[in-house]
């Protein structure tokens, strides 16, 4: 048993990213062909002008996905989609995965090929091979990883540390939306547990349960940008809400930025959403911090502008800032607020 120790740190203290960038600190880079190791979504490795991209994702029960309400097929195809998803964020093409799987003997056989059918799904969706995984025993429910590798040509590839001095910030899709389809699901959970018999009818929350449950790796806007000619200066996908993803790449790029409330795009079923839950949860609140969204978030060159104005999918919410300066969303009444990672855990 670990027990108490003077001087010892908290995991919670830390948080996933300080805790990772504090635990990979000693270790040097030592082969010519590590372009990039720890720090941004992906891996870079190779010495020729086309880049390997290399990125792992785990999912546990109990802390990303909750068997009550997570159909096994949902589960699998989320995934790999998530873990494409990081492939994406780095302007790459995925290939292949690996998938391991550590269960307890609570799942059958036919459990785990339902799931694979899910990893199955996904992998024909975005033309994605299974090459290879491991297998083991857990004894306290599932968790499931996937490694997924990508290749990107080494003058398209995009870091979170690019971004310059009067860029504009972009965002694929909508935000809030998968917190808000979790938020419905955890209430409906709550609900069965005080009544097994209870059915819950949820045909009018479509768009933010399947956000949740079978969130979608933005590779088509990728696609789009290659073909407009775009290659962002800095880019990440949205996983802990959009405020912490500001925030990474203003800490990389060294720069601040200014966003402005009233150009999030937030879906109506979002501001639904929000509504029944509490008068005192706003929908900007939900796009600032829920995550799980995995959309796009870049940095473009002003000069890009006209190729991205009117790309579907694509809204223009902010301009990059001078060093030194805050992260600040812009309200409708020109005041400003300064963004804080507050941290989703999904």
């Amino acid at each position: 048993m670990l027990e108490y120790q003077e001087g010892r740190t908290e995991l919670e203290a830390l948080g996933e990213f300080a805790l990772i960038e504090r635990l990979a600190d000693e270790f040097e880079k030592r082969n010519e062909s590590t372009v990039k190791g720890v720090g941004d979504d992906c891996a870079v490795l190779g010495t020729g002008s086309v880049k390997t991209l290399v990125t792992t994702q785990t999912l546990a029960e109990g802390i990303h996905f909750d068997m009550t309400y997570t159909p096994l097929k949902h589960l699998g195809y989320k995934a790999v989609a998530v873990a494409l998803s990081n492939i994406a964020a780095m302007n790459g093409t995925p290939r292949q995965i690996t998938v391991s799987i550590a269960v307890s003997n609570r799942y059958s056989v036919e459990a785990l090929e339902e799931l694979y059918s899910g990893i199955r799904l996904c992998c024909e969706r975005y033309d994605v091979d299974l090459v290879g995984g491991d297998t083991g025993s857990s004894r306290s429910g599932m968790v499931l990883t996937v490694t997924a590798i990508g290749e990107v040509d080494e003058n398209k590839i995009t870091y979170r540390s690019g971004a310059k001095l009067h860029d504009l910030i972009c965002l694929s899709g909508d935000l809030g939306s998968a917190y808000s389809g979790l938020l419905i699901l955890e209430r409906e959970k709550v609900t069965y547990q005080a009544n097994p018999n209870f059915q819950p009818d949820l045909d009018s929350y479509d768009y933010v349960l399947e956000r949740f449950l079978k969130p979608e790796p933005r590779l088509d806007i990728v696609r789009m940008l290659g073909e407009a000619g775009v290659v962002p200066t800095s880019m990440i996908d949205v996983s802990d809400g959009l405020a912490s993803e500001l925030l990474h790449i203003c800490k990389e790029s060294k720069c601040g930025c200014e966003v402005y409330e009233e150009h999030l795009p937030i879906d109506y079923q979002t501001t639904r959403v929000c509504s029944e839950m509490s008068q005192n949860m706003l929908p900007v609140s939900n796009a600032l911090n829920g995550g799980g969204d995995y959309e796009l978030l870049f940095t473009i060159d002003q000069k890009d502008y006209d190729k991205v104005k009117d790309m579907q999918g694509v809204h223009i919410i902010g301009h990059i800032t001078e060093e030194g300066a805050p992260a600040v969303m812009v309200t409708p009444q020109n005041s400003t607020i300064t963004l804080v990672a507050q941290g989703f855990r999904e």
